[in-house]
């Protein structure tokens, strides 16, 4: 098939969030299959995409909030109101208007459109008009605007996310009924699509990367730090998770506990002596590694957690939220299930003591990455076939 893989961000060569390493899973799967797939959408300003003869930049902006300027996050706002459009899609529209739409029909025609998270139909709802679709649901919008809004301590914070939720409710449960087919990363996304759209819904079980962990990898050096957090912090959901980390567990843990936190981040984001944020790292893998176990602190959001993900496929042991674990029924023999603070902390403390006496608590990530792999290929076949009826 000759797909159109519409996204707000064409994967980049490294990618470092989670949207954009399941955005390169999901093209890679789909080239792997045998289509000829184009990424069409936006582009960081100054990066360049992992597949350029693949790919049609329609504009380099950033849209990230926490980057924005206020006059820029204004700006969107303002769109927002005029056009009745939640803001992240007002975002897209500004960026890609009188080019977006245009670039598409240009280069097609197409066999169906992939729609890589609802906002860019909720911007141009003229895309469900150009080919069959097929929407990719990262995360259900509307309840993680909903628990941002639960979580905002600003009152107009509380407003702004109250109306992105309604109004992204209202454009999911539109495109839920007139996209050919659905992809969620998550079964308990799945569910919550409800019964009307159990027959043209699947689940894409995701990878993050090619290197696979193995029960002993004597090229690693030894650990840096104890306890290792990665993601993306400036996404409300995951922030949400990290203060509680820096909140109410740190402080539990043993001074001589060395922790690291990396990934995009708030820059007003403090924490105590024992915890080094170390921002973006040039690899997840290498970084995951440098760790004696890994934190999964997730007390919002929906999706799957591509760093629950990463910490599988490289055999890594983690204590981890419930939350932090959604969408899989089996979990590694080296997870530890922990949903208070007290609990998280008790399970942090007896792993890295074991693993200090020199067992490392690590396991053969092979099998888990040749089941994802499997069931990926299986979900996109399903989804498409639907596509063409």
């Amino acid at each position: 098939m000759r797909l159109a893989f519409l996204t707000s961000l064409i994967p980049v060569a490294r990618p470092d969030t989670g949207f954009e390493i399941a955005n390169a899973a999901i093209l890679s799967a789909l080239r792997e299959a045998g289509h000829d797939v184009v990424a069409i959408g936006f582009l960081r300003p100054g990066e360049i995409p992992a597949d350029p003869a693949q790919a049609i930049v329609v504009a380099e902006t950033d849209i990230e909030n926490a980057v924005a300027p206020t006059a820029r996050k204004l700006r969107w706002l303002s769109a927002a109101v005029r056009f009745g459009l939640p803001v992240a899609s007002a975002k897209l529209r500004l960026a890609g208007a009188g080019r977006f739409v245009e670039a598409i029909r240009a280069h097609g025609p197409f066999d169906a459109l992939v729609l890589n998270s609802v906002m860019l139909p909720g911007a141009f709802p003229e895309l469900l008009g150009i080919a069959p679709c097929i929407l990719v649901e990262h995360n259900i919008e509307h309840v993680s605007a909903r628990q941002n809004a639960g979580h905002a301590g600003n009152p107009l914070l509380r407003r702004l996310y109250g109306r992105e939720a309604r109004l992204l409710e209202r454009l999911e449960r539109r495109l839920w009924g007139e996209a050919r087919f659905i992809w969620t990363l998550a079964e308990e996304d799945r569910q919550a699509l409800g019964l009307a759209y159990r027959e043209k819904s699947c689940v894409l079980p995701l990878v993050s990367s090619d290197p696979v962990g193995t029960q002993s990898d004597d090229r690693c050096e030894p650990p840096i730090f104890d306890i290792g957090l990665i993601g993306t912090w400036t996404w409300g959901p995951n922030l949400i998770g990290l203060e509680w980390f820096l909140r109410e567990i740190g402080p539990l843990l043993p001074a001589d506990i060395r922790i690291a936190v990396a990934g995009r981040m708030p820059p007003e984001l403090q924490a105590s002596p024992n915890v080094r944020l170390v921002g973006r790292v040039p690899s997840a893998e290498g970084f995951l590694r440098s760790c004696r176990l890994v934190a999964l602190s997730s007390r919002a959001g929906t999706g799957v957690q591509l760093k629950t993900i990463e910490a599988m496929q490289l055999g890594l042991p983690a204590v981890a939220t419930t939350l932090s674990c959604r969408g899989f029924t089996e979990l590694p023999a080296n997870f530890t299930l922990a949903d208070t603070a007290g609990d998280f902390a008790r399970a942090l403390m007896e792993r890295v003591a074991a693993i200090r006496t020199g067992d490392r608590q690590r396991v053969d990530g092979a099998a888990f990455m040749k089941g994802q792999r499997a069931a990926l290929a299986n979900g996109l076949a399903q989804g498409l076939a639907a596509a063409l009826g």
